[in-house]
């Protein structure tokens, strides 16, 4: 084994591109319980910001236990998540405790957003719940198994 070219403490930040800007907002802003920390999605039809990182291209970002996700309003109308192409197979988001991920679910029923069950792995630790985003991005809660 050689040493380490870099030995990340975690990750700092995930941007997924997305198809409607305000859509995504909207459903990440109900899913966190918050408004994004930095948005620019106002500016989202300036043909400027579609090249400004600085304004985050007309996207908004979310900041939680000092790691952020990002949203990129760059995706073609129409076009959809595909886990199978190069990239992004899912995203999984750290919650403290199973009992989080059956309030989620219950949480994700009453708002009317579809997801899967709360399902054991022991193999991995993790007990998790799925759902999609708005664009089809496969989102999973996980938990440490107890």
């Amino acid at each position: 084994m050689t040493d380490p070219i870099v030995s990340p403490l975690g990750y700092s930040h995930v941007r997924l591109t997305v198809t409607d800007i305000h859509r995504s907002k909207a459903f990440y802003s109900r899913l966190f319980g918050m408004p994004p920390g930095r948005d620019f999605s106002d500016q989202v039809d300036d043909p400027t910001v579609r090249t400004d990182p600085w304004r985050t291209y007309g996207g908004c970002s979310f900041t939680f236990h000092g790691q952020t996700l990002g949203l990129r309003p760059v995706a073609s109308p129409g076009d959809t998540f595909d886990p199978d192409r190069v990239g992004l197979d899912h995203l999984s988001l750290r919650v403290g405790s199973v009992d989080e991920l059956h309030a989620a679910a219950e949480r994700l029923t009453e708002a009317g957003i579809p997801h899967g069950d709360v399902t054991d792995l022991p193999p991995f630790g993790l007990v998790i719940l799925s759902l999609q985003d708005p664009d089809g991005i496969n989102l999973e809660l996980a938990a440490p198994r107890p």
